[in-house]
């Protein structure tokens, strides 16, 4: 590791340096092969053959064969590219035949599309269609991955010292704290990611140039009482080392300029990491991931180009890991998951530590880092980064109504279930309505951000990811069959060592945003057959379920007439509704074969969990 005098005195000369692209390079991959059109109800169900290499696949269609084709955007912002097959197209019309080509999709973007398949889907009919889930019991069971409660993302922790009233008279710090504690409790959060490190209310700069962290200790200190662990975000800029002091983003006038003297950017991660080891101990401060800066890819957030963000890494990282190598640092924390090749490439060529990739998606489930996180690794002899997605939610728009609403919770568990296998984290953005980016809740149901409303009731979002750690005991295969089945309706099960319980959980939705007020033509009755029990053995059966009707808090304040605040009354009865209790579905006896089958509503969307206790 080179020291501060060294590191950067050949800057000047890396920048325009052509590189030769180990890490993202990997030449044109090809087209998936195998690609299937079938023809559903109320859509095409696209499959298609994996490509090693590929971090995900963009699905085109066209009204014609000879096109023209255009990537279909399910109107959620940020990466249309998925990660994996298979995809429902819920954007065709009935009747109507569609044509299809797939495109693997790289650091580069969209390569090589497939051949052409055509698809018309079918209408719905009197009956919801059927999908069949097999569940077997008798397999051992598998860790399975905590990827949606490792971390979650919060507006920044000074909100914990808030001292005026907050939107529709709430107490914004206790409530904030309130909902961390939340999040802790019932989802098992361990982790916190915040903006605004450097915010002028937690770091001072002296006279003298020195920093002054007072206000960080004091809110630092109030947010490890809640006995969560800070993932430090080192932003913003302190004004006073900014190059453009005007250069600001959100409400809060959040500095993101690039440094005026770079050294000074170095100082303080370095004295700020030390303040934290000499107050929190040494040990305590080695198992915190820093994060070097938010989406610099951004202009609203940096107004420096790709390399100076590479130079405000490394700088950075040198600094940070000078006091002490065993902090974990990554970065680029880049919206749309942008600039992960280029910074993995960067350190590979001037042999920067990165102890994980940090990204950022919305709208869809995120893509599959691994071909350049396992490339770099090879290159370098390295430890292999981990893969973190710092935000990630079903919009990136402020104040947007899917962010309220039912559509957005199989969504959370179609993310989840496709990171499993491919992250490490996949931390929701954020926890909290307490938001102030770009102004306050105007009320109660506004679309934002947060897991929690203003009042800390949990809207539909939160109870997926509450069913998720309610799953017991390790993975067990699950697999959906029939009309949408992986792709509208999927599925997760689990079962304890002892095989006296298993869990299912299954979800149908769909990331065409469309449908946020759902569609009928999408619901699907579902046969669910746990096979491997005892046979002759009696089980009792418990349901969870999240629809419009069920763990729903919007439709409970819809129902009381709406409007922007509760009174005190509503608030009472809000929070009396702000639950998702057990339904008993009886008593249900394994066949001979070792089978216990249960048939259950699905609509769209929709969650149901099931908990079949032996006994």
């Amino acid at each position: 590791m080179s020291d501060k005098s060294t590191a950067h005195a050949d800057w000047d000369s890396r920048i325009g340096k052509p590189s030769d692209n180990r890490i993202t390079g990997v030449g044109e991959l090809p087209p998936p092969g195998g690609l299937l059109a079938v023809g559903g109800t109320g859509h095409v169900l696209l499959d298609w053959e994996p490509v090693e290499g590929a971090l995900g696949y963009l699905v085109h269609r066209a009204d014609r064969a000879d096109g023209p084709y255009e990537p279909l955007d399910h109107l959620g912002g940020d990466v249309l590219a998925v990660p994996h097959p298979p995809y429902a197209d819920t954007l065709a019309e009935p009747g109507r035949d569609y044509y299809y080509k797939v495109a693997t999709w790289s650091d580069g973007g969209a390569g090589q599309q497939s051949g052409t398949v055509t698809g018309r889907p079918r209408a719905a009919g009197d009956t919801p269609a059927p999908v069949a889930v097999a569940v077997d019991a008798s397999a051992t069971p598998v860790a399975l991955p905590p990827v949606w409660n490792r971390m979650i993302g919060a507006e920044h922790f000074s909100l914990l010292l808030w001292d005026e009233p907050g939107p529709g008279g709430s107490d914004v710090a206790a409530e904030y704290a309130e909902s961390l504690g939340i999040v802790r409790d019932e989802l098992g959060v361990r982790t916190v990611r915040a903006h605004g490190t450097f915010l002028p209310e937690t770091v001072a700069v002296g006279p003298d140039g020195s920093f002054d962290f007072t206000g960080l200790d004091a809110v630092y200190d109030r947010f490890l009482a809640t006995g969560l662990k800070p993932v430090v975000e080192l932003s913003f800029m302190p004004r006073e080392l900014t190059a453009d002091p005007d250069y600001t983003v959100f409400a809060y006038q959040a500095q993101v300029s690039v440094p005026a003297e770079w050294e000074r950017w170095g100082d303080l991660c370095r004295d700020l990491t030390v303040h934290l080891q000499d107050r929190y101990g040494r040990d305590e401060v080695a198992g915190w991931e820093f994060e070097v800066w938010n989406e610099a890819n951004l202009e609203v957030f940096w107004n420096g180009t790709q390399d100076d963000y590479h130079r405000l890494y490394e700088i950075a990282v040198t600094a940070v890991k000078g006091v002490d190598e065993r902090i974990r640092v990554g970065g680029p924390s880049s919206a749309a998951a942008g600039w992960v090749g280029a910074l993995l490439e960067h350190c590979r060529q001037h042999d920067v530590p990165v102890d994980f990739v940090s990204t950022h998606t919305y709208g869809n489930a995120p893509l599959d880092f691994r071909p350049m996180t396992r490339g770099f690794a090879e290159a370098t002899g390295r430890a292999e980064p981990e893969i973190l997605w710092t935000e990630w939610g079903v919009t990136p728009t402020h104040f947007h109504p899917v962010s309220d609403s039912v559509f957005a919770a199989p969504f959370v568990l179609r993310g989840m279930r496709s990171a499993l296998d491919s992250a490490d984290c996949l931390a929701y953005w954020v926890a909290s309505d307490q938001f102030e980016e770009l102004g306050w809740p105007p009320r109660l149901f506004h679309g934002g951000f947060g897991l929690l409303t203003v009042g800390n009731l949990r809207k539909p979002r939160f109870w997926a990811l509450r069913l998720l750690t309610l799953l017991q005991g390790g993975r067990i295969p699950a697999v959906a069959t029939g009309d949408g089945a992986q792709a509208l309706v999927e599925c997760l099960a689990t079962r304890v060592d002892d095989a006296s319980s298993v869990d299912v959980l299954l979800w149908n939705g769909t990331l065409d945003q469309s449908k946020i007020g759902g569609s009928a033509a999408l619901d699907r009755t579902t046969t669910v057959t746990v096979s491997g029990l005892e046979p002759g053995t009696a089980h009792s059966v418990t349901s969870h379920r999240v629809d419009e009707e069920h763990g729903n808090i919007q439709a409970v304040w819809n129902a009381m007439g709406g409007g922007d605040w509760p009174d005190a009354g509503q608030w009472e009865a809000l929070r009396a509704a702000d639950r998702l209790p057990d339904e008993d579905l009886g008593t249900h006896r394994a066949d001979a074969d070792g089978r216990l089958t249960l048939t259950v509503d699905l609509p769209n969307p929709g969650i149901r969990h099931l908990h079949v206790a032996r006994g």
